[in-house]
């Protein structure tokens, strides 16, 4: 793994040589999320590609400029090292989140001191770190989405239901993103078919329009 670390680190600063959005770039950009990809941490939850996602869109905007985050730096540790902690801060957004939406009411523990003398109302979240606020990249993402263009993402919809379309989902799903329990009760859709033709039908073009934009 060592060789394959130093590997990516050529990588990157061919890459960031190159002027940002430039052929040369995206095309080593595209090579080192190819041989990062088998290496990143991996999980089966639901929202593990919509973190993946995240991350790779991170990726690209971070690793040479900081645009919407710290630059990546490789005193640091690898970029698998780096990609994986963002990626599992991203993973853990998305728990917190399903948490949140799967309890009406967030459950208290007492916390009794050494001594047994006192005790206090300790609410668990609290201890939880804070979600970051969206980068400025999703803001292109959401004027992409509503915008549309040609049309594309409003005509691709779950058969029978135009009005569960790729236009509405991507929107829905960018951060602060609407859980799938709740899209699966507002659309009277089971979580496993609209996850289903998310994964599909919408991250293609998601990461379509990404490539277009030199991010991936």
């Amino acid at each position: 793994m060592v060789e394959s670390d130093e590997q990516l680190r050529c990588l990157v600063a061919q890459a960031c040589g190159n002027p940002l959005g430039s052929p040369q770039r995206q095309k080593l950009l595209t090579q080192i999320i190819r041989l990062t990809a088998p290496r990143l941490w991996r999980e089966s939850t639901p929202y593990y590609q919509d973190a993946l996602q995240q991350t790779w869109l991170y990726f690209c905007r971070n690793v040479c400029e900081g645009l919407t985050g710290q630059i990546y730096d490789p005193t640091y540790g690898s970029v698998v090292t780096w990609l994986n902690a963002y990626l599992k801060r991203r993973l853990q957004d998305f728990y917190l989140n399903q948490y949140r939406e799967q309890t009406t009411t967030v459950p208290l523990r007492l916390h009794q001191s050494k001594s047994g003398e006192s005790s206090e109302i300790i609410d668990p979240v609290d201890n939880l770190p804070a979600t970051p606020q969206a980068p400025p990249i999703l803001e292109n993402l959401e004027i992409w989405a509503t915008t549309d263009a040609d049309g594309e993402l409003r005509r691709t919809h779950i058969k029978g239901r135009p009005e569960v379309n790729c236009q509405v989902l991507i929107l829905k799903r960018l951060p602060p993103e609407v859980g799938w329990k709740e899209l699966s009760e507002e659309f009277k859709l089971s979580i496993p078919t609209l996850s289903s033709f998310y994964q599909r039908q919408c991250l293609p073009r998601l990461r379509k329009f990404a490539e277009l934009e030199g991010l991936l």
